[in-house]
């Protein structure tokens, strides 16, 4: 059962976001009108924070997004993003004027809408001046064509020279970050970049919760992966994603789980709500019923000793890459 949604600001900002993002890729649903349902569900259950990306499906997901928030729109706080290839032509990806203000523009008419809620830089950009970048994002902010702007998959010293940048500029000062995280893969994000956005107030998304699926239980080492999952194609991925430390904190999570009546999915994203820094977790149900069960981890808190054993039990001295 999903528990109450929970609201917090993003970041120092005033706007409030609901404490579960929701990612609509959907690059495990093919179905347009499940996808739209999905959305509808969470939706209903009070998500107001939905994540898409010019780049998911070529468009479709900005498509699908469109479908499911007619008649909702003003009650929901989007995020798109640009910076992807989205073509062969030689200015279809980057992170240049050119390129961020036509995706902006053909963003706004794929959504149906006059405005980009968070407008987010996908990734850097190594072969654009990063001042570039800002000024078109800054003009955008401007015209009252983006609300927020952001940066996704930007190291910390990356995030500090954006922040740096649009200092000095001038500019509009960016309200979140976007980066992975999960108990898979904490060594990315904890040492720096967690205590920068708590330093200086800005919102953090963090995608992957569930470490593609690694953590939902469904998944044991020396076992073959369920058939139709992500990880079924990638059968040597798998067995070394799976090693006998994932399969420890898989099992860890089984066992709380057993103990609190929740499933290893809803345990996973609890631990990560017990980090204030984190503005919401991003999920990425391709069923509706996978948004009933991941938003039921809210209405509670993990118990601190289980909160310590996760840490322990998911600390590495040498991490490795997932994908």
């Amino acid at each position: 059962m999903a528990g109450e949604m929970e609201y917090v600001k993003l970041g120092r900002l005033g706007v409030r976001v609901s404490r579960i993002c929701l990612g609509v890729a959907f690059r495990g649903q093919p179905d347009d009108a499940i996808a739209v349902r999905v959305i509808e569900r969470a939706v209903d259950l009070g998500c107001n924070f939905i994540d898409c990306a010019n780049y998911y499906g070529q468009g479709r997901s900005e498509d699908v997004l469109a479908r499911a928030m007619r008649g909702k729109r003003d009650d929901l706080f989007i995020t798109t993003k640009v910076w992807s290839r989205i073509g062969p032509g030689p200015n279809d990806a980057g992170s240049s004027r050119y390129h961020i203000v036509r995706e902006a523009e053909r963003s706004l008419k794929r959504l149906g809408t006059d405005r980009i809620d968070l407008y987010l830089l996908h990734a850097w950009d190594p072969h654009t001046p990063l001042d570039e970048s800002l000024r078109a994002m800054d003009d955008l902010v401007r015209q009252g064509k983006v609300i927020y702007t952001g940066a996704c998959n930007f190291t910390a010293a990356q995030a500090v020279e954006g922040m740096w940048t649009a200092d000095r500029m001038g500019l509009s000062p960016w309200a979140c970050l976007q980066n992975q995280y999960n108990l898979l893969n904490r060594w990315e994000i904890e040492p720096e970049l967690l205590p920068l956005a708590q330093r200086h107030g800005i919102g953090l998304m963090t995608y992957s919760p569930l470490a593609i699926g690694l953590l939902t239980g469904r998944f044991r080492r020396g076992q073959a992966p369920p058939a139709g999952s992500p990880w079924s194609e990638r059968q040597v991925d798998f067995e070394r994603a799976m090693s006998v430390q994932t399969d420890a904190v898989v099992r860890l999570l089984i066992d709380i789980g057993a103990r609190l009546g929740r499933t290893p999915a809803q345990v996973a994203i609890a631990w990560l709500l017990t980090h204030p820094e984190v503005t919401a977790p991003m999920i990425g149900p391709d069923l509706p019923e996978h948004v009933d069960e991941t938003f039921g981890a809210l209405g509670w808190q993990l118990p601190g000793e289980d909160r310590v054993a996760l840490d322990e039990v998911s600390h590495v001295a040498t991490p490795q890459r997932l994908t």
